[in-house]
């Protein structure tokens, strides 16, 4: 468990976000799977998701989101020094989808890495930009969470299928001497890692055996379970490092896995429901992309403004838990 105030050199100076076109509604899953619109709108707060084309894949959806994000706040990329790209989904394992991004805007003298942390992943991937500002050797990193987690997903399994969907958010961070990342919080519960995993080469883990066929694979109870009892702790123990209370916050930003354990959360810790900001509705569980794509809705319905005190909270595959408190910038 790691807890602590941030030094921190990070300023959000632009966003953008993408979305495949295609929706599948919870009407369509009625016609795939024995599930009913009600019974899945009640269990996960879900109404639709996103599914990306056959031939489009997570390096095209990052292409989307960093266009978004130059269309929408007119800034230049040529000096970008760094690109951190968060998915479980990649087109490719290498080349990188971070290198595929420098690929596709022509950025020079930048360096490229993919963050695999599951749904922690876009909250750990602007830890680690921080860190690269704060080095003194980067000042300017974009930043992704991508997924396609449609590829991934067993359609004749009704208990993710109907979970999942596919997205992007992109994230300008820029060396500034008012850092906006005033602090953040880390936990990992590796030992439990069977519960939520997607295969690659090992057949086990730690000795258990999984399955092989490199689709989600979720024991949703131990999930929730761990879930609603970790994170109230980690906001808790976030507040109490940082001498703040809930009344500071202006917006809680979870990891939008589905409605009831953010409702769980936020009665769990009493974060008004109405100070949150979800995805899953629009988008469903899109893991690392899900919190950009959130703070996405909130941009464009003006909820969200500069000066708010902004609680992003990543948790999922690992069992990983990311959180960092900033001041928004934009």
């Amino acid at each position: 468990m790691l807890q602590h105030p941030l030094r921190s050199l990070a300023s959000i100076t632009a966003f953008g976000a993408y979305v495949p076109e295609r929706v599948l509604t919870n009407h369509d899953l009625e016609q795939m799977v024995e599930t009913t619109d009600e019974w899945i709108f009640q269990r996960t707060g879900i109404k639709e998701r996103r599914i990306a084309a056959d031939d489009q894949f997570c390096s095209d959806l990052c292409f989307g989101a960093v266009r978004d994000l130059q269309l929408r706040y007119g800034v230049v990329l040529e000096d970008v020094d760094y690109i951190l790209v968060a998915t479980t989904t990649p087109d490719t394992f290498f080349p990188s989808m971070a290198a595929r991004v420098q690929a596709e805007f022509g950025i020079a003298s930048c360096g490229a890495a993919d963050i695999q942390a599951a749904c922690a992943g876009f909250v750990s991937a602007l830890q680690l930009a921080n860190g690269l500002l704060l080095s003194g050797a980067y000042h300017k990193i974009l930043v992704i969470g991508a997924e396609t987690l449609s590829k991934a997903t067993d359609y004749s399994d009704r208990s993710t299928c109907i979970l999942f969907g596919d997205g992007a958010g992109a994230m300008l961070i820029e060396r500034s001497e008012d850092g906006a990342f005033l602090a953040s919080y880390n936990n990992t519960k590796g030992n439990d890692g069977q519960h939520l995993y997607r295969s690659s080469l090992a057949s086990a883990i730690d000795g258990v055996p999984i399955q092989t066929n490199g689709m989600i694979v979720q024991n949703g109870r131990e999930v929730y379970r761990w879930a609603v009892t970790t994170v109230p702790k980690g906001i808790q123990t976030l507040m109490e490092q940082n001498s703040l209370t809930l009344e500071d916050i202006n917006w809680f930003v979870p990891h939008s896995a589905n409605m009831r354990i953010v409702e769980s959360v936020c009665e769990r810790t009493g974060i008004p429901l109405e100070h949150t900001l979800t995805s899953m509705a629009q988008y469903g569980n899109t893991s690392a992309a899900s919190i950009p794509l959130a703070l996405d809705l909130a941009i464009k319905d003006d909820r969200i403004k500069t000066g708010d005190l902004v609680l992003l909270y990543g948790f999922g595959g690992g069992l990983t838990e990311s959180a960092l408190l900033l001041r928004w910038t934009l």
